[in-house]
């Protein structure tokens, strides 16, 4: 996991796997709930481990990118050796939420929350700031990636190409949300994919409504070659 950027799918299955035992579990607890770096031997005295196993369990935890290690010279130490920088962990992860197969509810919350404060903010119509915001956060998504391939990867639509070079979807990121509210769902995800083929400079295909949950389709929408 790099700074400043979200977990993915696969980061944060390994972190939930990560906070799965007990002690680990305990050790973020305690870190999370200080609100400042904790050393070694704090977290062993607090958690009633060796400081050899609470060492082991903070730097898995720093691994599977739920923690981070930081050097810093403690106040408290004095006397032969007091300069030498000791580790301490801080946290990185807040909160952690994956699902199996990979959702981005998330994604979908944070855009129609976007969409309803421009709709307040403008006046205009709901669906509008919608399709705006969602094409918007395609366009960001395909200058990231590069290719259309790679933001359905990122995104978890699990991509299967044809054998006519169209891209079927073989996962909905948002499948609750479009059980409930498909038209809603359906536009945004529509815009989403147009503006990553945008973003990328993809001009050689399109976005094309399919009907999901025929047995064929899990989404309500592929990628197919633009007609000449």
């Amino acid at each position: 996991m790099t700074a400043n950027s979200a977990p993915t799918w696969r980061e944060r299955l390994g972190a939930l796997a990560s906070l799965g035992e007990d002690r680990r579990r305990a050790l973020y607890l305690y870190v999370r709930g200080a609100g400042r770096p904790v050393g070694r031997d704090e977290a062993a005295d607090v958690t009633g481990i060796s400081r050899a196993a609470a060492a082991a369990h903070l730097d898995r935890l720093v691994d599977d990118g739920v923690l981070a290690a930081v050097f810093a010279k403690p106040s408290s130490r004095r006397g032969p050796g007091s300069g030498r920088p000791s580790k301490f962990y801080e946290t990185v992860l807040t909160e952690v939420v994956a699902a199996v197969p990979e959702r981005s509810y998330e994604l979908a919350g944070e855009l129609l929350a976007a969409a309803a404060e421009r709709t307040i903010a403008d006046g205009g119509p709901m669906a509008d700031a919608i399709a705006a915001v969602g094409y918007e956060r395609g366009t960001a998504l395909g200058g990231e990636h590069g290719s259309i391939e790679a933001v359905l990867d990122a995104t978890g639509y699990e991509p299967v190409r044809g054998a006519d070079g169209a891209i079927d979807l073989g996962n909905c990121p948002f499948h609750r949300l479009s059980r409930g509210y498909r038209g809603v769902v359906c536009s945004l995800n529509g815009a989403l994919l147009v503006g990553a083929l945008d973003g990328c400079g993809d001009a050689s295909r399109r976005v094309e409504p399919v009907e999901p949950g025929d047995g064929q389709h899990a989404c309500c929408a592929r990628i197919v070659p633009r007609e000449a």
